[in-house]
């Protein structure tokens, strides 16, 4: 039987980098394939392409055993092939039945929406693939795991048989992200084909049938999970072997770099997002806030940092009282920020990759005389960082924003890191990097710990807070609902936290009404 899907030669170049060196790869009809690779490794490319976003310089692409010309995403869902992006696709002030339909309307014949018609279709689709919506619903008021699940009906909804799921659980808790494997699981057995790309090598031995890897732009193996363990696809992607485990010692507490004393904070639209938080970080320590997104982790991160106003509450740093302090002033206390978004808060797209990296001292000696940049010595400090931190680039002149996503973070890194710190304000560091890179930055975080720093790391990816936290503060709605020792929890119950569920260990509640478990 031919493959429900096959690549053939897949060839794209952009100026200075080939991003897809004649790659083939195949589908089979019923399995769940794994796509791994390294930042920038063409996986994103290959993925564009087969939905049209980009067009391939060379090779073929077959559905059903049928060669095909896919120009635009349009022809792709003609194709029976959709896309789940890491991004909900969603307009939340639509209902769940407006947002599936769009684009694809249902009419009556008198040529207004049937609205209930399609809600029908949605409710059919819904239980025949154990996706529970209520179509009636805004998208604003549901859950993200029940967002996720919009997108696959979007897609159920026009007839897709080849489904792509792009990092499906970066913003899922534990639960939903079993709840999101059975859903794939019984997506297959319903006859359906799925491309698997993901960082977390875990849910590729616990969910995958095969594993495809790419490297620099070029398939270079495939295995199997029963063949195949954590270490072997990291050596596979990077091309090393790579320390997958955490090394880190006893965390020796000192004084509080930053303390959040019943900060309440309003979003743009004047509703509470954070409401009464309190927390403390010391001195060489790591504490880490898990949260499904949403919560008002971007909101606590940004009210430390200065680009978001508080109602009420006070933030100290370093002894200082930073309340309306801007974002300069709170860099030059000592305080890196490594973004949420790199692209709307670390990065200036179109200057290159030497200038951003020098975004937060650049005013300063010795990459400026008084009013005067001195380029020689910020491109002695790009080209270093650029070894050091193994950015893709063509050159250290190139724009930033010409660069793979996991390279602007690393830029991002590069420029927080390499300077002196004494507060680090992490959130979702390692977003969207390989295991090699993963593995360095975390060594770096713990080194800037050991070197005396108090870090904030926040993080939707909870293996990450768990490995790396001396202590975990999870946020629910705006509040921290709990502050735990990282020694004898499990991550179920960590995950019950996420979803506003105390769960039934010993625990006691501090003087700012926070409940702080003992275990």
């Amino acid at each position: 039987m031919a493959p429900i899907l096959e690549l053939k030669g897949i060839t794209k170049r952009f100026p200075g980098v080939l991003a897809n060196d004649h790659i083939d790869l195949t589908l089979n009809k019923g399995e769940i394939l794994a796509l791994l690779g390294e930042n920038g490794a063409g996986k994103s490319t290959l993925m564009n392409i087969l939905y049209g976003l980009y067009q391939p310089d060379e090779g073929e692409i077959f559905v059903n055993g049928e060669k095909v010309v896919i120009n635009s995403p349009t022809d792709a869902i003609a194709q029976g092939i959709g896309m789940v992006h890491q991004h909900f696709m969603l307009i939340p002030v639509f209902t769940v039945t407006e947002n599936v339909m769009l684009g694809n309307e249902t009419v009556n014949k008198y040529g207004f929406l049937d609205r209930e018609k399609a809600a029908e279709r949605i409710t059919d689709i819904s239980e025949r693939f154990s996706l529970q919506v209520d179509p009636t619903r805004y998208v604003r008021d549901i859950p993200v795991g029940v967002q996720q699940r919009v997108e696959i009906i979007k897609l159920l909804y026009r007839d897709a048989e080849i489904l792509i799921f792009d990092e499906p659980t970066a913003v899922l808790t534990p639960q939903e992200a079993d709840e999101l494997f059975k859903i794939m699981r019984l997506l297959i057995d319903q006859g359906k084909s799925i491309i698997f790309i993901t960082h977390k090598l875990r849910e590729v031995l616990e969910i995958s049938d095969r594993v495809v890897v790419i490297r620099r732009g070029a398939v270079i193996g495939e295995t199997t999970p029963v063949i195949a363990d954590k270490n072997k696809l990291a050596a596979m992607m990077v091309g090393r072997e790579v320390d997958l485990e955490v090394e880190k010692t006893e965390s020796i507490p000192g004084e509080v770099v930053c303390s959040i004393d019943d900060l309440v904070v309003a979003d743009t639209n004047d509703e509470i997002c954070i409401e009464a938080l309190s927390l403390d970080v010391h001195a060489g320590e790591i504490v880490g806030v898990a949260g499904v997104q949403g919560n008002g982790q971007t909101e606590l991160v940004y009210a430390i940092t200065g680009l978001m106003k508080h109602v009420s509450g006070k933030v100290t740093i370093l002894g200082q009282d930073v309340t309306n302090f801007t974002p300069r002033q709170i860099t030059e206390l000592g305080t890196a920020h490594i973004p949420e978004d790199r692209q709307q808060d670390g990065l200036v797209l179109p200057f290159p990759v030497a200038e951003n990296l020098v975004l937060a001292t650049y005013y300063q000696e010795p990459f400026s005389k008084g009013v005067i940049l001195q380029y020689p010595v910020i491109l002695e400090n790009a080209e270093k960082l650029i070894e050091e931190f193994d950015i893709r680039t063509p050159s250290a002149m190139t724009p930033v924003g010409s660069l793979s996503g996991g390279n602007q973070q690393k830029v991002i890194i590069a420029r927080e890191l390499s300077r002196p710190v004494k507060f680090l304000v992490a959130s979702q560091p390692t977003r969207g990097l390989d295991v090699g890179s993963i593995e360095y930055i975390h060594k770096q975080i713990v080194q800037k710990r050991d070197e005396g720093a108090g870090v904030l790391l926040v993080s939707p990816e909870l293996d990450e807070i768990m490995e790396l936290s001396d202590r975990i503060a999870v946020m629910y709605r705006g509040r921290v609902l709990a502050v735990v020792p990282n020694k004898g929890i499990s991550k179920e119950n960590i995950g019950l936290m996420m979803a506003g569920v105390i769960p039934d260990i010993p625990m006691q509640t501090n003087e700012t009404h926070v409940v702080e478990i003992t275990l």
